[in-house]
C-alpha cells in the first residue's frame, strides 16, 4: 500500500510546515524588450507580466518583480499590483517566484 501524498497546503494551514515567508500575486505593466530570453513567440512591445511569488514582505515581491522581468526580458514601466493570494507550490528554502506569464497589447 502506497503513502498517502503529503498535503503542504494543510501542513501550511495548521503550522505543521512553518515558512517566514507570504505568498503573493503580481501584475506588472511594461514593455517587452528582448522576448528571446523567455520565449521567441513572444513580440517586443506593450506587456502586462504576472507572476507568483513567495517573498519576506511585500517591498521584496515588488523587488523581485523587477529582477525577474529583467532576467527575461521585461521591464517594468508603469503600474504594479500585488494581492496576497494562496499559493499554487509549496514554499521553498528561499524565496522565489514561478507561474511567470506575459500579455501583448497594442496601445491605442
Amino acid at each position: 500500500m502506497s503513502e498517502p501524498k503529503n498535503d503542504w497546503r494543510s501542513d501550511l494551514k495548521i503550522g505543521v510546515l512553518k515558512t517566514p515567508y507570504r505568498h503573493f500575486t503580481l501584475i506588472a505593466e511594461g514593455e517587452i524588450v528582448d522576448p528571446s530570453k523567455w520565449e521567441e513567440a513572444l513580440q517586443t512591445g506593450s506587456a502586462v507580466m504576472s507572476m507568483k511569488v513567495w517573498a519576506t514582505t511585500e517591498e521584496e515581491a515588488f523587488d523581485m518583480i523587477e529582477v525577474i522581468g529583467e532576467q527575461v526580458g521585461f521591464d517594468v514601466t508603469g503600474r504594479v499590483e500585488l494581492y496576497n493570494t494562496e499559493p499554487e507550490e509549496p514554499p521553498r528554502q528561499n524565496p522565489h517566484g514561478y507561474d511567470i506569464g506575459f500579455e501583448s497589447y497594442v496601445e491605442d
